[in-house]
């Protein structure tokens, strides 16, 4: 005979009939105990007089279900989502079953079938498939340094919603320029890059997101210049590089420090009860230096990537809106 587990059920079952053999309780008794009726306990003590403990074990065990549905009627089911819903989930899934091919079973059913036939990932798997891989820094200060900016209520209620331009290097997660704006603009881009050059020099590249400040789609197979943004444009005639990511996990660098930035700044500027952009831009240097000192970390090779500007190199001229102008020939114009 096989080794059976009993369940607990059927372990508080023998000591109830062992209490009825013994006389310390009725039959009645025991029957209201496990929620039986009489009559059944009635035979449950026979069973056990009988068999004894295994005679308590439930005939079903290891037996398929009476409402198992066949292997057939699974694979029917999974082939029509598979065909006609492939994107949909377990709940809309089921909807469309019902309303268009008369099939009912329940969601739960439906969810493990679509999830052993391969047609449905599960949320918790979801999650996992769309966890990022951290990108390792770059080693050196000034190889990358990444730029966001984040509208927040900054002043919370004692001033309006505004912008705060970020530029944190990749290497050591110090921030190097902070700016508050009243929006996300060019404008502000140049007067924060200038300020930022004119203090460390070029960088290799810059990292940002996708803002129509730094990408456009407007581009041209024969002008390399004509698809960059005026912010791009004055990048490259300073020789910089910009690089726009495709996720916000990519730029995770400046991401986590917009939300410490969220947190702490935040309380720093309620604390001095500062309420003006000129104000916050005032307490600015003061603040990145202690936070540089906490949460700054040491750059795994020594070397200061950052270039410094050259006599050809003009931030009045690179970092300001150029637009090109078609000129008409005064000599092709007639007279009247």
């Amino acid at each position: 005979m096989g080794l059976f587990v009993m369940s607990e059920k059927e372990l508080l079952r023998i000591k109830i009939i062992e209490d009825v053999q013994k006389q310390r309780i009725s039959v009645v008794q025991a029957a209201k105990t496990i929620g039986v009726s009489r009559r059944h306990m009635t035979r449950l003590v026979a069973e056990f007089r009988q068999n004894g403990a295994l005679g308590m074990i439930s005939k079903k065990r290891g037996k398929p279900s009476n409402r198992t549905y066949s292997i057939g009627f699974r694979d029917y089911v999974c082939e029509l989502v598979r065909q006609n819903y492939h994107d949909f989930g377990p709940t809309l899934a089921l909807e469309k079953l019902h309303e268009l091919h008369d099939v009912s079973v329940s969601k739960e059913t439906l969810r493990k079938w679509m999830i052993h036939a391969g047609i449905w990932t599960s949320r918790k798997e979801q999650r996992k498939q769309h966890i990022h891989q951290p990108r390792n820094r770059r080693e050196c200060f000034g190889e990358m340094i990444q730029i966001d900016g984040s509208h927040h209520r900054w002043f919370e209620e004692r001033g309006p919603r505004c912008a705060l331009l970020v530029f944190i290097d990749d290497a050591t997660s110090k921030i190097l320029h902070l700016r508050f704006c009243k929006t996300e603009n060019a404008f502000d881009y140049f007067h924060a890059a200038k300020s930022y050059l004119q203090e460390y020099g070029k960088p290799v590249m810059f990292y940002s997101d996708k803002h129509a400040v730094f990408r456009t789609t407007h581009a041209s197979n024969k002008d390399v210049t004509s698809g960059m943004t005026q912010f791009g444009r004055a990048l490259h005639e300073l020789n910089i590089d910009i690089i726009c990511a495709n996720s916000p996990q990519a730029k995770s660098r400046v991401e986590r420090a917009n939300k410490t930035l969220q947190d702490r700044l935040v309380k720093e500027l309620r604390l001095r009860d500062i309420r003006t952009i000129e104000d916050a831009n005032a307490f600015v240097p003061t603040f990145t230096a202690d936070f540089n000192q906490r949460f700054g970390k040491a750059p795994a090779n020594p070397r200061d990537m950052h270039r410094a500007l050259s006599e050809h190199d003009s931030l009045e001229s690179a970092m300001c809106n150029k637009v090109e102008r078609t000129l008409s020939d005064i000599n092709a114009c007639g007279t009247s």
